[in-house]
């Protein structure tokens, strides 16, 4: 009794390193390609901006800042299509994503059908946040600002689901922002909804 429970000691601790160590690779591969750019802060300044603006009762200031955050959201279009032609150098098995819930060490190689490539998904993305920006659903200034916050906040969902696991993503999402998962996926425009949940196998 002791032996195994000594054995499954030890296959715990294994496991819990070979976890770590690949999502340790993953985040500093991620944080390579993102380093260059302010992505991270540009979709920041643009969450805080719309609430800002949308409380502003002085039609002549408010005007001035939705122009200001319109050339923020150019540079972060620009940016991610910058990262999107980075991403393109690095061997695809390394961007592959597992579609399971929980962290498996080697998953994306035991599993290459429950699997899908990051590139892909993030295409998704700058699809999505391109179209709201262009207003091409004929969105109201505050339907566009609570949609492409939404495509934000996928968007940050899909980077951590990369380099930690869906639950870990979706947990930080309740826990940062306090949505859910579910309430972002619904929030989206409709076609990003309907490509991210083909690829990721999302259902509601």
């Amino acid at each position: 009794m002791m032996e195994f429970l000594f054995l499954m000691m030890v296959l715990a601790l294994v496991w819990h390193w070979v976890n770590t160590t690949e999502q340790a690779q993953r985040v500093t591969l991620l944080n390579g390609q993102l380093k260059p750019y302010r992505i991270e802060q540009r979709m920041q300044t643009l969450t805080d901006g719309y609430l800002r603006v949308l409380g502003e009762g002085h039609a002549a200031s408010a005007e001035a800042q939705w122009a200001e955050l319109a050339l923020n959201e150019r540079r972060l279009l620009e940016e991610l299509v910058q990262l999107q032609a980075g991403l393109a150098e690095v061997w695809g098995e390394k961007l592959r994503v597992s579609r399971l819930p929980f962290a498996l060490p080697g998953a994306t190689l035991l599993f290459p059908q429950a699997a899908f490539d990051l590139r892909q998904l993030l295409d998704i993305h700058i699809r999505g946040l391109r179209s709201v920006m262009d207003s091409a659903q004929g969105l109201s200034p505050r339907d566009r600002a609570f949609t492409l916050t939404a495509e934000m906040l996928l968007l940050q969902h899909s980077c951590l689901w990369f380099c930690r696991t869906q639950n870990r993503a979706s947990a930080h999402l309740l826990l940062r922002h306090q949505t859910s998962y579910a309430q972002v996926v619904q929030s989206v425009s409709l076609p990003t909804r309907q490509a991210y949940c083909k690829l990721v196998g999302y259902r509601f």
